[in-house]
């Protein structure tokens, strides 16, 4: 049976279908999943299965649910036979999840760490340009490039972040706004904007500044900072520089001596302990 799925992280899709899927006691190895763009471009393909009726309902261990959230959200084509396998797997095997070794939950949490890592990279490196608003709140866009279909996930997070601004976060993987009132999402690939923005020279200046030359580790540096957000970083035009000259910043930190002046407070403050 070939289930065609949009794919874009929506987790009431698969779970519509996977619930059905289950009551009629589809066995995994029965069942090929597929995103529409690879269905349209596989012209020698079976056909797309029927609708799929109503299901009953399926009991699942309360762990199940946000561990099958974050697998829809992957980038991998197997997420969804992943996802449905342990789903038909729990109905007898209650325990399966505690299994850490098991093949299937091993991959599973693998899956679901991957997602949350990229969801904690869009929380720090969208940067959001200003750009002529037509009311009376300001308005931002920011491009955005995930590894997953994390974006509708994360629209809570910068709703509550910046609530006093209207917003858009354009993705290859889809978008979210908002406008004060309400949170939009669409899951088409976005284009990215072309925007400056003076607010790029305040990054530089920031990220500047706290640069330590003496405590540079590139690889830890690239690992919470990765190359392929560079691109899109205004600050990351200062890194190679910083790099560059770290070395000899460090030795003018070192060779500076401590300053013996007491600040002109010093005496005030210790003045002030009981």
């Amino acid at each position: 049976m070939r289930i065609v799925l949009r794919a874009r992280g929506d987790f009431e899709e698969w779970r519509t279908a996977a619930r059905a899927l289950l009551s009629q006691g589809t066995v995994p190895r029965d069942i090929e999943w597929v995103s529409e763009d690879a269905a349209g471009s596989d012209l020698f393909s079976a056909p797309a299965s029927p609708p799929i009726g109503g299901a009953a309902p399926v009991s699942v261990p309360k762990a199940f649910l946000p561990l099958a959230e974050s697998l829809i959200c992957h980038s991998d084509p197997s997420r969804f036979d992943l996802a449905y396998r342990l789903l038909w797997r729990l109905q007898t095997e209650h325990a399966l999840l505690h299994i850490r070794s098991d093949p299937d939950v091993a991959r599973a949490h693998a899956f679901d760490r991957s997602v949350h890592r990229d969801s904690h990279k869009m929380h720090a490196f969208v940067r959001f340009k200003e750009v002529p608003a037509s009311g009376q709140r300001r308005a931002f866009v920011s491009w955005f490039e995930p590894d997953h279909f994390i974006v509708a996930r994360n629209a809570g997070f910068f709703r509550r972040r910046f609530a006093d601004m209207d917003w858009l976060i354009a993705t290859p993987k889809g978008a979210i706004s908002w406008d004060g009132t309400d949170v939009r999402f669409c899951d088409a690939p976005a284009d990215k904007p072309d925007i400056q923005d003076d607010a790029d020279d305040l990054w530089r200046t920031y990220f500047a500044n706290i640069f330590n030359p003496a405590r540079l580790k590139v690889k830890m540096m690239q690992t919470e900072m990765p190359k392929k957000y560079w691109k899109n970083l205004p600050e990351a035009d200062l890194i190679p520089d910083l790099i560059a000259g770290a070395e000899h910043r460090g030795r003018d930190m070192a060779a500076r001596q401590a300053s013996d002046t007491v600040p002109k407070f010093h005496e005030r403050l210790h003045g002030r302990k009981p």
